[in-house]
């Protein structure tokens, strides 16, 4: 007999999946990272928000003299902002940890997991088995080999999604490395807070994932208010009197050099598969990647272990593991009927300045598989609420199958578009075609969403 019914590795969203349901299971809990409940928690996508709230609101007050407002020097006390944020965080971790150290039927390991044999681990000085498993053990920033990237005399300035808002003083200058949502989002909030940031990618386009016309629109807009470079391949990591100098060399081989007093990388993020000893388990590992192989009911290649999440997941994102976790749940109390992911229309919202978000096909995506297709933009600054703004600089943009008004994808740059952007979610998941979401319903005017409206009917599909 296993010495438990379940075992969830991560303290994470795999913590959701025990609920009262599992109340007459043995469970085991095990997570060996800094702190209790996950990177979305205490160094992902909740903190990170909390810090872009303060920065949208500093940044509005900036841009308030176009309207006629006087707000006057913007004053930022980032040691209020970030002792307001982190007061309120790591308390949530600690009493999620607390209560589940109070459960009678869970017990909580705090120690890192190793598989030593099919379905039994080494947690600390406890081996254990189970008889089934949920690997949920996330991911880590992915630090480049580059010369002096570990020199211990410079480790205190060089920083990850980790460590970076937790900083006791704020910056005067900040180098980001990277070219994705975490360096979009970073960049806005430094710099409305008032940091001279510098955006260093290795590429040629912000937001890869983003459809193109709504990427360079983004990164016109962002290059506005920080220093953007593409093409700079990070080389080199020196301590100066000042600070640092990031050594860079461009698509030429061309040398660069760049100063700043913190140094901040996000250049991806990789699964935490390699610190489990897996193959020992019978769990298979994408060589590339690091993913873990999962199916459809993310089930992994071992019967009886599920995987979720960063550690399994292409998306990384929070709203896809959160999915995912509801599936195994299902899965692990119904194994005669196992439900699957839907993973066809994963949306992506970025919470930067300006915010973007999106869902389905790109319009590179459309023409490299041939569809017939008819794209529908307008512009926020063409509906009512967007004059209120006086909005000159925003869009949204919708794609649909000619013909038959499928839904394809829609894209969305400007305030609020983590918001306007879910009914056509909701449309795209459900099968609603754009004709029918335009016509079949109100939309208040003169509310931001007519800027939907408008462009599907600018797709000209009736």
């Amino acid at each position: 007999m296993a010495d438990y019914d379940l075992c969830v590795i991560g303290s994470g969203v795999g913590n959701t999946i025990i609920t009262k349901r599992f109340a007459d299971w043995r469970v085991a809990l095990v997570d060996g990272q800094k702190w209790f409940g996950g990177t979305c928690l205490n160094a992902g996508c909740i903190p990170t928000k909390m810090f872009v709230y303060p920065a949208d609101i500093a940044e509005a007050a900036r841009d308030a003299a176009r309207l006629g407002i006087e707000a006057g020097p913007i004053k930022v006390h980032w040691d209020e902002v970030r002792s307001r944020i982190f007061g309120r965080i790591d308390p949530l971790a600690e009493t999620g940890e607390a209560y589940r150290r109070s459960q009678a039927n869970v017990t909580l390991f705090r120690d890192r997991a190793r598989f030593v044999a099919p379905k039994t681990v080494q947690v600390g000085r406890t081996r254990f088995s189970a008889d089934r498993f949920v690997i949920a053990a996330g991911s880590r920033p992915r630090i480049p080999e580059v010369p002096g990237i570990n020199d211990p005399q410079i480790a205190a300035r060089v920083h990850t999604s980790d460590s970076i808002m937790r900083l006791p003083a704020l910056p005067k200058s900040l180098i980001i490395v990277g070219g994705g949502l975490a360096a979009a989002e970073f960049a806005h909030i430094f710099a409305a807070f008032g940091t001279e940031v510098t955006v260093l990618h290795r590429g040629q386009q912000m937001l890869k994932f983003a459809d193109q016309a709504i990427s360079d629109r983004f990164a016109s807009l962002l290059s506005q208010r920080v220093a953007l470079r593409f093409g700079q391949h990070l080389a080199s990591v020196e301590g100066t009197d000042r600070g640092l100098e990031v050594g860079t060399v461009d698509d030429d081989g061309i040398e660069y050099f760049f100063g700043a007093e913190q140094l901040l990388l996000t250049t991806g993020r990789i699964p935490n598969s390699d610190t489990l000893d897996l193959h020992r388990t019978g769990v298979e590992v994408d060589a590339d990647s690091g993913r873990v192989i999962v199916d459809e009911f993310q089930r992994t290649t071992a019967e009886g272990i599920f995987a979720l999440g960063d550690v399994s997941s292409p998306w990384q994102l929070r709203h896809v593991a959160n999915h995912e976790a509801t599936v195994v749940q299902h899965n692990l109390l119904n194994p005669s009927e196992p439900i699957a992911s839907d993973h066809r229309f994963v949306p992506r919202a970025v919470f930067s300045g300006p915010q973007v978000a999106c869902v389905g096909l790109t319009e590179a995506e459309c023409k490299a598989q041939g569809l017939d297709y008819v794209v529908g933009v307008r512009d926020y600054g063409g509906v009512a609420y967007g004059w209120a703004m006086e909005d000159t600089d925003h869009f949204a943009k919708v794609i649909a199958e000619r013909g038959t008004g499928k839904l394809l994808g829609a894209h969305i740059i400007g305030p609020q578009a983590s918001i306007l952007i879910q009914p056509l979610i909701q449309a795209i998941s459900t099968g609603l075609d754009a004709t029918t979401m335009a016509r079949g319903q109100y939309w208040i005017h003169p509310a931001l969403p007519e800027v939907v409206e408008n462009a599907l009917l600018a797709l000209g599909l009736d």
